[in-house]
């Protein structure tokens, strides 16, 4: 006689292999095709970045000879990852980085966030003509010189703020929110106004807890472009102390710049920093710019989940 558990894991089994069955048998070849397609379409995305990570953990005397389709380390060596973080500069510009994408994405969610509930308001004024204004604005963007003097008369030039406050909040992305908002239901609204609910208490009580999935993912956009700003932070921010791990990225790997690569002599011997691959070491400074990004994609995953509106209103 077999006990409970014992039954639940002959039933367990059973079903996994009726499952196994009924996807091999539904299973056909267009579909085998497709998945050997994106299988090889996520191989050149995976192996070029594996690649890169064990050139970098690999010894400067092996890394130099190390092919492009190398993913293993030979002769683990962490020589490159120490001269990066006693790096003077690097180190400074990577909090920059983290700084500048906390808080400029987190203005950029808030802004944007309210500016969408207030545009999905039904009773609001010239709603029509401020959209016409801001989707004329996305599609004819005035350039790049106009902000720039716009940056220099309110005297924000050399600061960290002035790549923080610029584009504040992406038209696109304005417009996604107000999608998402747009499918709460009306009688939410109703309800939290007859409780005597005022804006603020439905936006933060209702609209942000029904729609997280939108919200994660314009902060997931507005968090990428705000760490792989260069181009804006390299003009507006003149001072080494205050600049961007991008913009020391783009000087060490596009300009090649390997005089100031090398920051922390006084902490290496002539030998160590003499046998240095700077290959190698490029490839560090890359892996160091895209850990941080690559670890909030699963902070952010966890709030895709379905039928976010389930419960919310009985008719």
């Amino acid at each position: 006689m077999l006990n409970i558990r014992e039954k639940k894991e002959v039933i367990y089994k059973k079903s996994f292999k009726d499952t196994v069955r009924g996807m091999i048998k539904n299973f056909s070849i267009y579909q085998l095709l497709l998945v050997i397609i994106f299988f090889l379409l996520t191989l050149t995305m995976i192996i070029p970045l594996l690649n890169i990570l064990a050139v970098s953990l690999s010894d400067p005397s092996e890394s130099a000879s190390m092919s492009g389709l190398a993913i293993i380390p030979k002769k683990l060596n962490l020589i490159n990852y120490k001269v990066i973080l006693s790096h003077p500069v690097l180190v400074p510009a990577l909090l920059n980085s983290i700084f500048i994408t906390v808080v400029g994405t987190l203005i950029n969610v808030l802004l944007t966030t309210t500016a969408a509930y207030v545009l999905t308001r039904p009773k609001l004024v010239f709603k029509k003509a401020i959209m016409v204004f801001l989707i004329f604005m996305m599609l004819f963007d005035p350039g790049l010189v106009p902000e720039y003097l716009v940056i220099k008369d309110i005297g924000l030039m050399g600061s960290q703020w002035s790549v923080i406050l610029v584009n504040a909040v992406n038209v696109y992305y304005l417009i996604i929110m107000m999608r998402f908002f747009n499918e709460v239901p009306r009688e939410m609204f109703e309800a939290a106004e007859i409780d005597g609910c005022g804006h603020l208490k439905m936006l933060f009580r209702i609209v942000y807890p029904l729609s997280k999935a939108g919200i994660a993912t314009i902060t997931m956009f507005y968090a990428v472009v705000r760490w792989n700003e260069y181009f804006k932070a390299g003009i507006y921010i003149t001072s080494a102390k205050k600049t961007t791990l991008q913009v020391i990225l783009r000087q060490f790997i596009v300009l090649e710049d390997n005089a100031t690569l090398i920051g922390a002599q006084n902490l290496f011997n002539y030998n160590e920093l003499a046998r240095l691959d700077y290959n190698a070491l490029k490839y560090a400074t890359i892996i160091v710019a895209i850990i941080p990004i690559l670890l909030l994609y699963p902070l952010v995953l966890k709030f895709y989940t379905g039928d976010i509106m389930v419960g919310g209103v009985k008719e």
